[in-house]
């Protein structure tokens, strides 16, 4: 996605271009750092078997293990790394895990970014943003994702492809790469079962079921009380955070730059917010701070 959401001189062309700039070498160490901190975990829940650690080991490999969905999101907007090809197959190692093909992601998250907080076209929308505590809990849970992951991949699959963000001319790649990601769901059941292993229940299926309400609360602090208008540096929320979390969610937090530039790379979005400084509307100074001014905004029922 090569557009600018942002007013025209919050940034000069030049100043854009700089920041625009795609590294493979950059990709590929943050790439690496997110693995071999998943490897760790892995290495982790799988020594703690039958142990007291088992529990926090598997916490630890669920939240590593559902934040691919940081280095899933640069890659479907090409921008982790400058060769296309290792975006796409980084995509698709990152998406696997989460049910999520990126063909399908990349066509929701560009609608997403088009018409942010339009209710009538954004399509994160579409479920809309909790306004009673009871739906908070409810889409903290991660239940939703996972309800809506298990219904839509077996349609696409079928060829029952209905989104009106996917044109027609992307729906047999849609429908194929469901199929992929099916079969290869399939595969490992049928070896697990064949070995007896509950390898993939340890270090896949437990974890992302554990590790899905961190991801769902980071995500809902970049919208949701936010103004539904067109204006990016209104309608994207920037929270800050500490390096480890920058790290795992591949700066992502610095919502409102990458809303207003799409096109810049992870590695760039700390400059960009800074350009942007006080222009960005919507900041805040940590996750706890934005759930805080959400919940105190919401119903109690």
């Amino acid at each position: 996605m090569e557009e600018t959401f942002a007013p025209a001189d919050t940034l000069d062309r030049t100043a854009l271009k700089r920041l625009a700039w795609r590294s493979d070498r950059r990709g590929a160490l943050r790439l690496a750092g997110h693995l071999g901190l998943l490897g760790g975990t892995s290495a982790a829940v799988w020594l703690s078997r039958g142990g007291l650690w088992l529990g926090p080991a598997l916490l630890a490999q669920g939240v590593v293990l559902i934040f691919l969905f940081c280095p899933l999101h640069e890659t479907i907007h090409r921008t982790a790394f400058a060769t296309r090809r290792l975006n796409d197959a980084a995509a698709w190692l990152c998406g696997a895990p989460l049910l999520l093909p990126p063909g399908y992601f990349r066509a929701y998250h560009f609608a997403h970014h088009r018409y942010t907080q339009d209710p009538a076209r954004d399509p994160e929308l579409a479920c809309p943003k909790p306004t009673t505590r009871a739906r908070y809990l409810w889409q903290a849970s991660g239940l939703p994702y996972w309800i809506e992951r298990v219904r839509t991949l077996p349609r696409q699959a079928a060829g029952r492809v209905t989104e009106p963000f996917i044109a027609p001319a992307q729906r047999p790649a849609i429908v194929r790469e469901s199929r992929i990601l099916l079969a290869a769901c399939a595969a490992v059941a049928a070896l697990s079962a064949a070995t007896g292993s509950a390898a993939a229940l340890l270090v896949w299926i437990g974890p992302v079921l554990l590790g899905q309400p961190f991801l769902r609360l980071f995500l809902l602090a970049e919208h949701t009380g936010c103004p539904l208008v067109p204006d990016m540096l209104r309608n994207s929320r920037t929270t800050h955070s500490n390096r480890a979390v920058r790290f795992l969610t591949w700066n992502m937090g610095y919502h409102t730059a990458h809303h207003a530039y799409p096109a810049v790379p992870f590695h760039a979005l700390p400059a960009a917010q800074a350009q942007l400084g006080r222009r960005s509307a919507v900041q805040a100074p940590g996750y706890l701070a934005v759930h805080r001014s959400i919940l105190a905004a919401m119903s109690a029922h």
